[in-house]
């Protein structure tokens, strides 16, 4: 078994989900140790929590820039490796562009930075820096989307003419409706969310999934918000139609104010021999339509599947597998990267899916402010 690979987690304490998410995912491989850290701002609670959840004292440090001192001091091979950054957005970028800067590998939750701008900074620092940088995209962990992606690439569907992502959530149905408690909760500040909450949190994911499954870019689009109330600054629900190539279109519905809705991401892909369709609630069934032949059901585990969805695979199939796993599968992509072993380019999501999502979420809300409009994604 490879030597672990020692990991520091940048927030991510206390009951946060996406922070439990990162921590099991990196455990599912055996490929790493979590070392060290910044679980929270408040130095007592962060060291508290890493002795809740078992991780030695002696390196969860007071900020980042005391973690980056301390580690460097530290002969190579005991250093902390790569930094997971699972902070609320506005500290995303300021974070992984010090980490990089110092050396260090970088996972980031999305979106990777607040505006396009840092995001292109952000570019520039890492090809300079020549490090492994992997944005957590969960859903294009899953064995049936990948499968989707490599049957795709291999001519399946034919000519791809329509796409359809929808990302639907009802959590903020709760709080929305509250003037009071809309002003306390970070994704509706755009000084800590960045200038969008519902596309720049789940909206993207979807736009993320259509490239990640056809190899194609949405070259324009065109959006139109709702915010709900006058007070309210950022976007809780939208609608984006966009354009791929001259005949290949589609649609991306967006919303955290979908009642009732859990986390429905949803995609279908439509070309002229068949379609795909999958739900990110049912992930392990991957659905290929025809109008000539029956329907054909996908499941992980099975020997007809790609060699990218096996090794994203670790179970027998009809053993349901879900976003831990899916999660894991990034982390695995990302060790072989850092150890320099080969890997499929659709393994993780890189620094250029965080620059195109970034690209994409400032294209929507250009849109909407200019009246709903079509806008070019450079």
């Amino acid at each position: 078994m490879p030597k672990r690979i020692k990991l520091g987690i940048l927030g991510g304490g206390g009951d946060s989900l996406i922070g439990v998410l990162h921590r099991v995912a990196a455990y599912i491989n055996d490929n790493y140790e979590i070392t060290g850290g910044v679980f929270n701002a408040n130095h007592e609670e962060s060291l508290a929590f890493a002795k809740e959840i078992d991780i030695p004292t002696n390196r969860i440090y007071a900020d980042l820039d005391a973690l980056i001192e301390a580690e460097l001091k530290l002969p190579e091979e005991e250093r902390i490796q790569v930094c997971s950054v699972l902070t609320p957005n506005f500290l995303h970028f300021p974070m992984a562009k010090k980490l990089l800067e110092n050396g260090f590998h970088v996972i980031c939750e999305k979106p990777m930075t607040t505006n396009y701008e840092e995001a292109k900074i952000l570019q520039e620092t890492l090809a300079k820096a020549k490090k492994v940088f992997a944005v957590t995209h969960t859903y294009t962990g899953y064995p049936m989307v990948r499968q989707m992606r490599e049957m795709i690439k291999a001519g399946e569907l034919g000519k791809i003419h329509k796409v359809d992502a929808r990302y639907y959530q009802g959590w903020i149905n709760g709080i929305i409706h509250d003037k009071e408690k809309r002003s306390t909760v970070w994704r509706l500040d755009p000084k800590k969310a960045g200038i969008s909450s519902c596309m720049g949190d789940i909206g993207v994911h979807a736009f993320n999934m259509i490239e990640f499954t056809t190899s194609l870019q949405v070259k324009s689009l065109l959006c139109d918000f709702n915010y709900l109330y006058d007070d309210n600054q950022m976007d809780v629900d939208g609608t984006v139609l966009i354009r791929m190539d001259k005949h290949v279109k589609g649609v991306i519905r967006s919303s955290q104010v979908a009642t009732g809705e859990e986390n429905g991401l949803a995609i279908a892909i439509y070309g002229d021999k068949a379609a795909f369709r999958w739900e990110q609630e049912n992930p392990n069934y991957l659905y290929k339509l025809s109008d000539t032949e029956p329907l054909q059901v996908y499941k992980p585990g099975h020997a007809y599947n790609s060699e990218l969805s096996l090794d994203g695979t670790k179970l027998p199939p009809g053993h349901p597998e879900g976003i831990f796993d899916a999660m894991a599968n990034i982390y695995l992509g990302v060790a072989k990267a850092i150890r320099g072993e080969a890997y499929n380019d659709g393994e993780f999501p890189t620094m250029l899916d965080g620059v195109r999502g970034l690209n994409f979420i400032e294209s929507t809300v250009e849109s909407n402010k200019q009246g709903n409009i079509w806008v070019d994604l450079d």
